[in-house]
């Protein structure tokens, strides 16, 4: 009797996962260990595992399909056997074939937007946009993606030659070096700057509806339930960030030879290991009927995906030497960025650091990642006046941020975390013993 094979959950928040291509096909023959093909699921893109020795004799869900956990993706047995549909095959529905859920129909090609008044030139040569199916959501490839964010291309435009229009790296690489007219138009002939275009007329991108992916998705669901059933409250205290810096200089010149290169980042998630050994009762987690209190530092951070992001974990941080954490952290980081991530690189956090002090933000007031009590916001450094011993100079100043679940933290144990945070962060090399 033929084995089916079932959508696994591949990650702790996964309901559905995205097929997104095949790497055998109906007929061969596969042995246990086997990879079958590569599901997208909420938090990255992993392999299939074929767990049977036998010949592929049905597959039920074609590439782009989104598959809920527990549907057939394929059946595996003896070659000729005769394998009937399983009743719950549809489940598996193609994007590629299944008509668009919204609520009125879509026109087939995709006209240039009616809302705006396009110049004539633009609306000549505005795309069809081929590669828009499944509520108008792009068909294109992780890693053809990855590279349109990469390249500034924008995937809507971009005619799909891989199968059923999907949008491969080669229509990307192509659309790079030879940009539509549609595109240029959009952005119109005003004088241009290192940020934009000042006076540009036209569309400032193509008008259209895509479907919310199933990372959104799941991160929609996940912050809502935060917000609304945490009891956020919020601390902020500033750091005096210059001897930091001065000693991140030093280790950097020093050890570069070493390919050594520390972030301000890899202070903050060592510095935040070391905040949670003095003040443990931070890395905790609300469980209904009780507080659980952590033993290990296991210290996430966040990383910016295009559909979303994700928070790949250091884990025992307060074990490891800052340069062990930097490794680490940019090592996740890059699988984090490519979606390779495995299950237990993003799962298992006691506390998260969310950092957009490179993008320029002086503070924010980031929202709880639950099961953790408490989430850390790092803003940018800023130089601005500071008395010092009585006398006004100039300053490089940190602001830290820290939302904490009042129901298992209260603001006293929240202020004692951040003095325990400032006092290390403001004598870095303590960090290095």
């Amino acid at each position: 009797m033929a084995n089916i094979i079932e959508m696994p959950k591949l990650s702790d928040t996964m309901t559905v996962g995205t097929l997104v291509k095949w790497l055998k096909k109906e007929g061969d023959s596969v042995q246990s260990g086997d990879i079958l093909a590569e599901v997208e699921t909420d938090k990255a893109t992993m392999e299939l595992e074929c767990f049977f020795d036998g010949t592929i004799l049905k597959i039920f869900a074609d590439a782009g399909a989104q598959v809920e956990l527990g549907a057939p993706l394929c059946a595996v047995g003896k070659k000729g056997e005769v394998v009937p549909t399983p009743a719950a095959a549809p489940k598996a529905e193609s994007k590629a074939s299944a008509p668009a859920p919204a609520p009125t129909p879509a026109p087939a090609p995709a006209p240039a937007p009616k809302p705006i008044a396009a110049p004539a030139p633009a609306a000549a040569h505005a795309p069809a946009a081929p590669a828009l199916a499944f509520g108008d959501r792009v068909k294109i490839s992780p890693l053809a993606k990855k590279l349109a964010t990469e390249l500034g291309v924008d995937a809507a435009t971009v005619q799909g030659s891989g199968p059923s229009g999907r949008i491969v790296r080669a229509d990307i690489e192509a659309a790079a070096k030879n940009p539509k007219p549609a595109a240029a138009a959009a952005k119109g002939t005003g004088a241009t700057f290192s940020g934009g275009t000042v006076g540009a007329k036209g569309p400032i991108q193509v008008e259209r509806t895509v479907a919310v992916s199933t990372m959104r998705g799941v991160i929609a669901k996940r912050l809502v339930e935060s917000k609304t059933t945490i009891p956020h409250f919020y601390l902020e205290i500033e750091i005096d960030a210059e001897p930091l810096l001065a000693l991140r200089e030093q280790l950097n010149k020093g050890l570069a030879d070493a390919g050594v290169k520390l972030s301000v980042n890899d202070f903050i998630l060592k510095g935040s290991a070391e905040a949670l050994r003095r003040v443990p009762d931070v890395n905790a987690a609300w469980e209904g009927t009780q507080i659980r209190y952590l033993a290990a530092a296991h210290v996430s951070f966040a990383v910016a995906l295009p559909d979303g992001l994700i928070t790949p974990v250091v884990k025992d941080a307060h074990d490891k030497s800052i340069f062990q954490v930097s490794s680490e952290a940019k090592s996740l980081g890059k699988l984090a960025k490519d979606k390779k991530l495995k299950p237990d690189q993003f799962t298992g956090g006691t506390f998260c650091v969310s950092n957009l002090g490179m993008m320029g933000i002086p503070k924010f007031f980031p929202i709880i990642n639950p099961p953790n009590a408490a989430i850390l916001g790092v803003g940018a450094t800023v130089t601005k006046p500071v008395v010092k011993n009585g006398q006004i100079v100039v300053g490089q100043m940190l602001t830290l941020t820290l939302s904490a679940d009042h129901r298992v933290v209260d603001g006293a144990v929240g202020a004692q975390f951040l003095a325990a945070l400032k006092s290390v962060l403001e004598s870095p090399a303590l960090l290095l013993v």
